[in-house]
């Protein structure tokens, strides 16, 4: 959302506030400061072994005097997170105009993922517009009886928020440096995985297979794998559990978003469970492997960015293997066109909403 923010805070006759759940606290803090963003409203809804039903409850419950303080014409969420679908339903119950970013994803499984596919569904119903990052989303929506006319293509301003941080970067030697010297436990001389793995529907069995997956691929002597690990205990229990004694996997805590695109940029492949990962990766000419049985993202698949591969230790490791070993399959993963925008979508939504 940081790159509509700035293109809303540039549109005379435009006011437009920020309100953040802090769903996640730490992770938040740091996008904020990355993007020079201070929250008119901050919730702080975040509690020890939070549950669905809570951060639900909560976001009801805490963003209700903020819609009835400020009144605004416009609502606007973002994906398909549980904060996604409460704000949009409690603006829906102030009779508030909702625009969903990102909207109109779809694998038709409830189950695949969870809760996020509930969530991205139930924000469709609430919506007056629909900010659709590719032409299959629009159709999706569309199969569903919603008004064409409330529908617009924009591309997904995940890949705005990518060439805003990666031009930084490039053009700041200093943090280059600064980079450089945070991450200089890194092998030149291997080629490096980067791994995202956080989705609910693999808690359990699931994410011990990932971690088998890893362990096995660490011990190839030619890659060195990192792993920002979620701060879920569900996720760090069966990773530092099974892959702590790694001497090729090095786990760190999560990061920000400027450090995890630098690891993007140098990593060889990226072996995720991330829906934006399915979208930065190939954005950055980085192959995206996805460790889920079904994507809302298929537009990916088929254009040959992302490929998914399961859950299952010999699934992940067989096609690792292939993107490492097959210089041609690792081409044609790594130079496909990337179907999911051009970095425009905050200017058109920007411009429509002020329109």
């Amino acid at each position: 959302m940081a790159p509509i923010v700035h293109r809303l805070a540039d549109r005379d006759g435009v006011e437009a506030r920020v309100c953040v759940t802090a769903q996640h606290r730490s992770m938040l803090d740091d996008a904020l400061r990355i993007f020079g963003i201070t929250p008119d409203y901050d919730l702080d809804i975040m509690t020890p072994g939070q549950t669905l039903s809570g951060i639900t409850s909560a976001v009801l419950q805490s963003l209700d005097p903020v819609l009835k303080d400020f009144r605004p014409d416009w609502v606007l969420v973002q994906g398909d997170t549980t904060t996604t679908m409460a704000a949009a339903l409690a603006a829906f119950y102030r009779k508030i105009a909702v625009g969903h970013v990102e909207a109109g994803l779809r694998t038709g499984d409830l189950e695949n993922p969870w809760p996020e596919e509930a969530n991205r569904r139930i924000a469709t119903v609430v919506s007056t517009r629909h900010y659709c990052p590719t032409e299959r989303a629009r159709q999706n929506l569309l199969n569903e009886g919603v008004d064409p006319r409330s529908i617009l293509v924009t591309g997904n301003t995940v890949i705005d928020a990518l060439h805003m941080t990666a031009d930084g970067i490039k053009q700041d030697r200093a943090l280059q440096d600064a980079m450089a010297r945070r991450f200089d436990w890194l092998d030149p001389d291997r080629r490096l995985i980067l791994v995202t793995g956080h989705r609910r529907e693999s808690f359990g069995e699931g994410f011990q297979q990932i971690c088998r997956a890893l362990a096995r691929l660490g011990e190839r002597g030619d890659v060195q794998i990192v792993y920002p690990v979620h701060l879920n205990p569900n996720v760090r229990g069966p990773v530092f559990d099974i892959l702590s004694e790694s001497a090729s996997i090095r786990l760190i805590e999560p990061l920000d978003y400027v450090a995890f695109l630098w690891l993007m940029q140098r990593a060889s492949f990226i072996l995720t469970d991330s829906g934006g990962v399915q979208e930065e990766g190939p954005a950055l000419g980085k192959p995206a492997l996805v460790m889920r049985e079904t994507t809302e993202r298929p537009e990916g698949v088929e254009a040959g960015t992302s490929r998914l591969v399961g859950t299952n230790a010999d699934q992940i490791v067989a096609e690792c293997a292939a993107l490492l070993e097959d210089a041609g399959r690792y081409r044609t993963m790594s130079t496909t066109r990337n179907p999911f925008g051009d970095g425009t979508a905050a200017l058109q939504i920007a411009e429509d909403l002020a329109g």
